[in-house]
């Protein structure tokens, strides 16, 4: 007889009932389920035989009470509690970009210093001083005759100082030169401003503070023109009154072709305020100086008489500028923000 080997492991059957116990009496996914059915089942098909197989179950919330509260507070209470405010149903992160990607997010971080105005970086101010400069140059090249006469009465007395004649192109020019001077005069303003009175303003851009003394100047050269000829009209003849406004025309516009300089060298080359002060101040005294010279030949030169060409200037020229200097300084004053 053979004896069974009882090393080696014995391999039983299992019964075909102990197998179909083991497995699954009901589909657990509708994978499942669309896999039992035949390839060529229509999407109806596929869902009835879902419908059929899972049945929708009542959620039974739990009723057992929230023991994960802080000690010491209450029970927290649950959102799904309509009666409660909107606070309560919003957390921390409720509104944080991370959580709605529908929503931009932005930048995250401490802000940084913004970048403080400066006329090198404008470029509506640099377009204005480029077009400028070419048009003082395309004048300059069509009205030098003109410009070199006006140089040489300056300077030069001679019994045919009042014949020089102006032309439309040469007048245009010398109003646009009187523009310009405004329009220089204004920005070194605006330098003496931020610097020695404030940089922060109620103003919600730097083109209004630039813009207010620049009309700030238009107002000034009207007003002095209209006291020049009221005075000149009622103590000097009409010959000499037009010649004045002719020669006072030009020294205004050799007023903006001496500030040029400064203006360029605080904008474009970070030259100290203080030098490009004392170098507005000597353009202006060389200008003064000037005016003063000019109303002397006109006026005075004839008359015999001397003192009284202090008493026109002072009426005339220094106390304007001196109101028209204070002006600025409580204009600056008043539009600073005080902190």
């Amino acid at each position: 007889m053979l004896q069974q080997d009882t090393i080696s492991p014995q391999h039983e059957q299992m019964p075909p009932e102990a197998i179909m116990a083991s497995k699954p009496a009901k589909p657990q996914h509708p994978y499942q389920v669309l896999k039992m059915l035949p390839k060529d089942a229509t999407p109806a098909q596929q869902d009835s035989a879902i419908q059929a197989t899972f049945q929708p179950k009542e959620i039974r919330y739990s009723s057992r009470p929230d023991t994960l509260h802080i000690p010491g507070h209450e029970i927290g209470k649950s959102i799904r509690d309509v009666s409660l405010p909107k606070y309560y149903k919003e957390s921390f992160f409720s509104k944080d970009t991370l959580f709605h990607p529908e929503i931009e997010g932005g930048r995250y971080g401490v802000a940084g210093d913004p970048i403080p105005y400066t006329v090198r970086s404008d470029d509506t101010i640099s377009l204005l001083l480029i077009l400028s400069f070419v048009v003082v140059m395309v004048s300059y090249a069509k009205s030098k005759q003109f410009i070199i006469r006006q140089i040489k009465s300056c300077f030069y007395i001679n019994n045919r100082e009042s014949s020089i004649n102006e032309t439309s192109i040469e007048i245009r020019f010398q109003l646009f030169m009187v523009v310009l001077t405004c329009l220089l005069l204004s920005l070194l303003q605006y330098f003496h401003t931020t610097h020695y009175i404030g940089s922060t303003f109620i103003l919600s851009s730097q083109y209004h503070l630039i813009a207010i003394f620049f009309g700030m100047n238009i107002c000034y050269f009207i007003m002095k023109g209209l006291l020049y000829s009221c005075v000149n009209t009622v103590f000097f003849g009409k010959k000499n009154n037009l010649q004045w406004m002719k020669t006072y025309l030009f020294i205004t516009s050799l007023e903006g072709v001496m500030l040029y300089p400064a203006v360029l060298l605080q904008s474009y080359f970070d030259m100290s305020i203080q030098a490009v002060t004392v170098y507005t101040i000597t353009a202006l005294f060389l200008v003064k100086l000037l005016t003063f010279y000019k109303s002397y030949t006109i006026f005075f030169s004839r008359t015999g008489v001397f003192f009284q060409i202090f008493l026109y200037f002072c009426a005339l020229e220094a106390v304007p500028m001196a109101s028209f200097r204070g002006a600025l300084e409580i204009t600056g004053n008043y539009l600073k923000i005080n902190f």
